[in-house]
């Protein structure tokens, strides 16, 4: 073999994955040590899942904007010295801010937000099921109602109001006795029965709900049977 032939059989070596560069309107920071690029108008978990790391969510839908109740989303951020646990779905990055998704101290909110989920829902198959998957098997919390289903995130209300155009659902009381309700406790005529607030609850409690917030539907619609 001729010397030009080895040099053209000599294996190619793999070219270096480029770092992001500085550009306008853009931010450079680091996930759990990768170098990112965020627009300037994305959260830490837009970026993420730009770079398809994962973040757990739970009140977070794509056709509302998010609304930060349930912190399952929490990071820790670290800049210049610094460092506070954020909620995610919320938190604008900063210029080379360090965001760790795993970090102990990450760790430790997490398992303690599931603790409050199962006590406030813990009759939710789901909730059940996204706590076992951290490890988080019972709560230290008191259970209120061990019937409930609801998260309180107040998703539906936004669904409702942002994608549908009505406001058939609302938040009732304040502190641990809040609750998703219609104006005046009475099926409200606003609700077109279209099912949207079922379909983004993360946590199945709206289905019991439905019927409640739209009363009887065929007397407004006619359609189906009077009861």
């Amino acid at each position: 073999m001729s010397a030009r032939e080895k040099k053209e059989k000599k294996p190619k070596q793999a070219k270096k994955a480029k770092e992001p560069q500085p550009r306008d309107g853009f931010i450079n920071f680091t996930i759990d040590g990768q170098p990112v690029l965020a627009r300037e108008s994305w959260t830490v978990l837009e970026t993420a899942r730009q770079y398809h790391i994962h973040i757990p969510t739970l009140c977070l839908h794509e056709a509302v904007k998010p609304i930060g109740a349930c912190r399952l989303c929490a990071v820790e951020a670290r800049l210049d010295g610094g460092s506070r646990v954020v909620a995610s779905c919320l938190y604008a990055p900063l210029e080379g801010v360090e965001i760790l998704t795993n970090s102990e101290r990450v760790q430790n909110v997490r398992r303690w937000v599931l603790e409050m989920l199962l006590a406030a829902c813990p009759a939710s198959k789901e909730i059940q099921e996204l706590a076992r998957e951290y490890g988080v098997t019972s709560s230290r919390f008191t259970i209120e109602n061990p019937e409930e289903e609801c998260l309180r995130c107040g998703l539906c209300v936004e669904v409702c109001e942002e994608v549908v155009g009505v406001k058939a659902l609302s938040f009732a009381s304040r502190g641990v006795s809040k609750h998703i309700a219609t104006p005046y406790m009475v099926p409200n005529n606003a609700c077109v029965g279209c099912g949207s607030c079922v379909t983004v609850c993360p946590t199945g409690g709206m289905g019991a709900r439905l019927d409640k917030v739209r009363g009887d539907i065929s007397q407004r619609t006619g359609r189906g049977h009077a009861h």
